[in-house]
């Protein structure tokens, strides 16, 4: 389960963040908060990380639920760091692919 809200995780980013020239999606803006686009792509991607949140075991639960916070202030805003929705996505898969890789090497201990 938690494989497959990565691999959707790893797509959303990708085709709300990363632009292709050849590959023409549109970016629907569904409404603008405090001078902000809030478009599909950032509300698929805030319901993957929800339900990835819900998913994970307690101290990576509460990692992962710093990071929602700070990308949904960092996407609004509030903190102005260019590009920092996007570093925080690739850190979160980078971290849930470690996790899941170090899931697997212990499970055969068993």
């Amino acid at each position: 389960m938690l494989e497959l809200l990565l691999i959707s995780l790893i797509i959303f980013w990708f085709l709300g963040y990363v632009r292709v020239d050849s590959l023409i999606l549109p970016d629907y803006i569904l409404f603008t908060l405090n001078g902000r686009n809030i478009t599909l792509w950032n509300i698929l991607i805030l319901v993957v990380i929800a339900w990835i949140i819900g998913v994970l075991p307690s101290p990576f639960r509460e990692i992962a639920s710093v990071f929602l916070v700070l990308w949904i202030l960092s996407v609004l805003g509030v903190i102005g760091f260019a590009g920092l929705p996007s570093i925080l996505i690739i850190s979160l898969i980078i971290g849930l692919i470690a996790y899941l890789t170090a899931w697997r090497g212990h499970s055969h201990d068993v």
